[in-house]
């Protein structure tokens, strides 16, 4: 059975870290800095994720399960990804379970950090990774703009 995702003020602070180092430019391997319009209350909200690529195609991917933005998302369609000290803006897909089970596997593998959350694992069919799309929703990256430099702050 997969662990359940809580936010505590252990995560709030692992989060805080995270962002204020990527907003300073640190490099954190492929982590990035996701920001998208609240669906209810319209204020950008930015959280840390790491994107995934496979065949030339980049993939976002719900870790913790289904969380606020994944919700803001999927109603606002597009979004900023920031990394380092670049910022693109881009448009999203979701996808089926039949196309996410591949990206999920990989995803598994190559961010080990986060297998509790999953009943799969990084050695289990393709099949047992449809079964956790609906828990962990995959969203196919298209730029809408063309990577910025952001003024440095």
């Amino acid at each position: 059975m997969s662990k359940t995702y809580h936010v505590n003020i252990a995560t709030r602070t692992r989060d805080a870290l995270f962002m204020t180092l990527l907003r300073a430019g640190v490099n954190m391997g492929t982590t990035s800095l996701l920001t998208v319009r609240g669906r209810k209350s319209g204020q950008p909200h930015t959280v840390p994720v790491i994107p995934v690529e496979q065949d030339g195609e980049r993939f976002l991917v719900a870790s913790y399960v289904v969380v606020q933005w994944v919700h803001n998302l999927r109603a606002a369609g597009a979004a900023t990804v920031t990394r380092g000290r670049h910022s693109e803006t881009i448009s999203v897909t979701e996808l089926p379970a039949q196309q996410a089970a591949p990206i999920l596997k990989q995803y598994l593998s190559q961010v080990p950090t986060v297998r509790s959350y999953f009943d799969a694992t990084p050695d289990s069919p393709l099949e047992a990774f449809e079964r956790e799309a609906p828990r962990h929703p995959v969203f196919q990256i298209t730029t809408k703009e063309k990577p910025s430099r952001r003024n440095a702050v």
